[in-house]
């Protein structure tokens, strides 16, 4: 079986994660397949850019050794293996899971993004108390369609874990770091 090398990148921001109305009629966040030369960092950095029009930043989940030499690169929240069963394309997915947040967040809430969620874009702002029940359905430009389990899941986490970074870095860093 081929097996694709992917990425996926949780955005959220102030108790929110974007998700898309993908063409499978999921609901996921942004992704997709790594490319020749890019490091999975690199990748998810620009899934999310190219996606949403957010330039965001890695929410480190653990802590990195203490050398400098090799570099290390931020290890995935997980990787997931996803079975892709498009017709005369059978292939997994090796998905790497990053938590992300956007660089620069805006004063009064989360970025813009593309596209409404009704739009055939589809991208959408979850809440955290939207996602805290299981079998959370959403509207969507296909229709209403649940929420997948895990999607759930890591986007809680997702929101959690850039909520906690966001606080850490204090008012005074988070405003050095949107001028830039």
């Amino acid at each position: 079986m081929d097996r694709h090398f992917t990425v996926s990148g949780f955005l959220s921001h102030h108790g929110r994660t974007a998700l898309h109305w993908h063409r499978l009629g999921l609901w996921l966040p942004p992704g997709g397949h790594i490319q020749p030369n890019e490091d999975p960092i690199q990748a998810v950095l620009r899934e999310i850019e190219e996606e949403t029009g957010v330039e965001a930043l890695i929410v480190p989940t653990s802590t990195p050794y203490p050398h400098d030499e090799p570099r290390q690169l931020s290890p995935p929240v997980t990787v997931g293996v996803y079975d892709i069963e498009e017709p005369g394309n059978r292939h997994q997915h090796i998905d790497f899971v990053y938590f992300t947040r956007p660089r620069a967040p805006g004063e009064s809430g989360p970025p813009a993004l593309p596209g409404r969620p009704d739009s055939g874009e589809g991208w959408r702002w979850v809440s955290h108390e939207e996602l805290r029940e299981p079998g959370l359905v959403l509207d969507g430009p296909g229709g209403s369609a649940p929420v997948p389990e895990d999607v759930r899941r890591l986007a809680l986490d997702a929101i959690e874990a850039a909520d906690a970074a966001a606080a850490a870095l204090g008012p005074l860093t988070a405003a050095a770091e949107r001028r830039g």
